[in-house]
């Protein structure tokens, strides 16, 4: 019987040549620091995906010359080469100009799905073939594991820190390259702990809570910059038609909320959807939010069979809807255009840029999942079941 080591190829740790995204966060510096300690040929790689200063008006700031500043610290103290790529120019095309856009279409995006998909498990995954690395390894939480037919994609052991929702993207060819060694990790003390025997300077480091180009979590101040006057004013109107107030712009709204829209007063009104065309903030009570038909669009799916070959009743998943919520059962529709989830139980707050994930009934594999639509067929779901 072959034995494997630790990323599963047949040969010798320092015959295994493993590039590591260093973010320069305590994850990935574990991830480089334990294949370093392994044995591993390890090279570490950081992006350099933007600039904070830059992103918000400001000029420069330090924050994302200290992650690198970190990350090469790690390397030199564990004694593998470290570099730095220049990717601002294809980060903010694939993934900051389609944020802004979204926005002001009406989403609410996910830049980090899009990061993970466009450049980190492509771009990134062609420069580690390109150094002629073995696979390429990433500090998120979640799970490769071999199934009967090929390599699965599986939640995280810690459910807290599990990432799959931001996950779903990744191809089967990509899952063949890439390695998850924090998938199997039961919590992040445990992560810390290695660091700390590992001497590795982030040990302490606190993890980041906003999506990186959006460092104080004001998404319209970024959106403003980068679309410049794009952001108009309009109407605040209930859906029975009574115009409530006025608002600055649709960017400032996502499904769901109910704080900050300033029309006070009255029994608590939530967004219910946003019209780009007309620049109108629909609101209504609460169980206006609720929805049953999900319309999906760029389908990814990792199951067993392809994908068209769904029986008549649909593939039985369970469809997480936000990121933050658990998975609840549902029934996953192929269609010509991407698919339609019908949920068993109305989710609130389905927000068109948003993902729905599809996971298996039982167990943690993680299926794939596709882009929330806003349009009329699944405006039509709110609040029924489909017929």
């Amino acid at each position: 019987m072959t034995r494997l080591n630790a990323l599963g190829f047949d040969r010798a740790p320092a015959d295994t040549r493993v590039v590591v995204a260093m973010s320069g966060g305590v994850d990935s510096s574990v991830v480089a620091a334990e294949l370093a300690a392994q044995g591993f040929d390890v090279v570490g790689i950081t992006l350099q995906l933007y600039d904070h200063g830059a992103a918000v008006g400001r000029g420069k700031t330090c924050c994302a010359g200290r992650d690198i500043h970190d990350a090469r610290r790690v390397a030199e103290g564990m004694g593998f080469p470290h570099y730095v790529l220049d990717y601002e120019t294809r980060f903010r095309e694939s993934v900051m100009d389609e944020f802004a856009d979204s926005y002001l279409a009406g989403a609410t995006p996910i830049p980090c799905v899009r990061c993970n998909e466009r450049v980190k498990f492509r771009d990134l995954v062609a420069t580690a073939r390109d150094l002629g690395a073995d696979c390429l390894a990433t500090g998120h939480y979640i799970s490769r594991k071999d199934g009967p037919l090929g390599p699965e994609l599986h939640r995280a052991a810690d459910p807290r820190r599990d990432q799959s929702y931001f996950l779903f993207a990744t191809t089967q060819d990509q899952l063949e390259y890439l390695r998850f060694p924090l998938g199997g990790i039961a919590s992040k003390q445990e992560t810390r702990a290695m660091a700390e025997r590992h001497g590795l300077p982030v040990a302490d480091k606190p993890d980041s809570q906003d999506i990186c180009f959006v460092p104080n979590g004001n998404y319209a101040q970024v959106i403003e910059k980068l679309r410049p006057g794009a952001a108009e004013p309009g109407q605040i109107v209930h859906l029975d038609g009574r115009v409530l107030g006025e608002h600055e712009g649709i960017i400032h709204y996502t499904i769901g909320q109910r704080r900050g829209l300033g029309i006070g007063g009255g029994a608590p009104l939530f967004v219910v959807r946003l019209d780009p065309e007309t620049r109108r903030v629909i609101v209504g009570p609460r169980e206006a939010l609720a929805t049953r038909r999900i319309t999906l669009a760029e389908v990814n799916w990792l199951g067993d069979t392809a994908f068209d070959e769904a029986p008549d009743e649909g593939y039985e998943i369970l469809a997480r809807v936000r990121s933050t919520r658990e998975p609840v059962p549902a029934r996953l529709h192929p269609t010509q255009t991407g698919a339609i989830v019908e949920l068993l139980t109305p989710e609130e707050g389905v927000a068109p840029g948003q993902a729905c994930v599809f996971y298996a009934p039982e167990g943690s594999r993680v299926l794939g999942g596709g882009w929330i639509r806003a349009d009329r067929e699944a405006m039509a779901g709110r609040s029924c079941s489909n017929s």
